[in-house]
């Protein structure tokens, strides 16, 4: 007997909801189980405390070993199963896909946080639903009190991530940008790198799942804004049903479309990556960067260190050839600023 996966999550975190998209995508057997429900019960303990965690069942079905992380999720179930993978196999393209993945989980879930627990009316109905996303029957004053601490948590964590009032122009602006240009590649492809979804894909839908479909004011701006990227999203969260005999573009077919999501990359995360970076080495407790002429700035966050960390040694890890490719596309576009 094989024993499904577990992934424990909820539908307000995009790392929850994009393992799950995963999951569906690759049809591997699992079970979705609510962050906090009653049957949030034998999964082992993980080092950091967060969603979503995917646990592994033993020959036996228990559950005795799980992990966080959505990245190296992604990239364990790839050693684990073979069928419908989500890595380009041209290698070129492979790490351009990389570099959109680390993108869309740490520059556009800032702009996710941000319309979140910004925004008054986001604001109001995160507070009232998130509470009771594991289980309805909460009683009422347990209900106001969690509302409370949630949203008062919540909103003084906005300067950690960079939601501030100097930063709203530069995540907005990122957050719009983004939308046309997913929007006009979306009049000629189903996903960035031909007719298969990859990672960036997904990373990508993890945070548009809340930006397009939760986060009040910033689904009435992709409505407006990028309608063909709303619908994306919304196929996106189960797209088991998709058939393909096509392989991944490889790095000669890339589309026209490709390179303004590079130059986006290259305009926003590439310099607060590299700054966040200098702060540890400098030992200063915060970053500060220049984005779009105006000055950004944040707590340096740890993690994201670590992102870059990772992606420059894959970047040293190519071959000599396929490197080169690499910083061909990437000229021009901001990105080398990252290696």
């Amino acid at each position: 007997m094989t024993y499904p996966l577990k992934l424990v999550g909820g539908p307000g975190s995009p790392y929850s909801r994009k393992m799950r998209a995963v999951l569906r995508y690759r049809r591997i057997p699992h079970r979705w189980i609510l962050r906090n429900s009653r049957f949030d019960v034998g999964i082992p303990e993980v080092n950091v405390p967060i969603i979503p965690v995917l646990a592994f069942p033993d020959a036996d079905g228990n559950y005795t070993r799980a992990m966080t992380d959505s990245s190296p999720q992604i990239m364990v179930l790839e050693e684990m199963f073979s069928e419908r993978s989500l890595v380009p196999t041209d290698p070129v393209v492979a790490f351009l896909d990389y570099l959109v993945e680390d993108y869309a989980d740490e520059w556009c879930t800032k702009m996710m946080y941000h319309y979140r627990w910004y925004h008054p009316d986001a604001i109001d109905k995160a507070g009232k639903l998130l509470p009771i996303q594991g289980g309805l029957q909460v009683p009422d004053d347990q209900w106001a009190e969690m509302t409370d601490f949630i949203t008062t948590r919540q909103i003084d964590r906005r300067a950690l991530v960079g939601s501030t009032e100097d930063n709203v122009a530069i995540i907005e602006g990122s957050y719009v940008r983004l939308l046309h240009i997913l929007d006009d590649h979306l009049r000629d492809h189903d996903f960035l790198w031909g007719d298969r979804p990859a990672r960036g894909d997904f990373g990508l839908f993890g945070q548009l799942s809340q930006l397009t479909w939760w986060d009040t004011e910033a689904v009435a701006v992709a409505v407006n804004e990028a309608p063909r990227v709303v619908a994306w999203v919304e196929r996106n969260d189960d797209i088991s049903w998709w058939e393909t005999d096509e392989d991944f573009v490889d790095r000669d077919r890339l589309a026209a479309t490709i390179r303004p999501l590079l130059t986006e990359i290259g305009r926003t995360y590439a310099p607060f990556m590299v700054a966040n970076h200098a702060a540890f080495a400098g030992d200063e407790e915060s970053m500060h960067c220049i984005i779009d002429g105006t000055d950004y700035s944040q707590a340096r966050f740890g993690y994201q260190r670590k992102c870059l960390d990772w992606l420059r040694d894959l970047h040293a890890g190519l071959a000599d050839a396929d490197r080169a490719d690499v910083d061909a596309a990437l000229a021009g576009t901001g990105c080398d600023q990252l290696f």
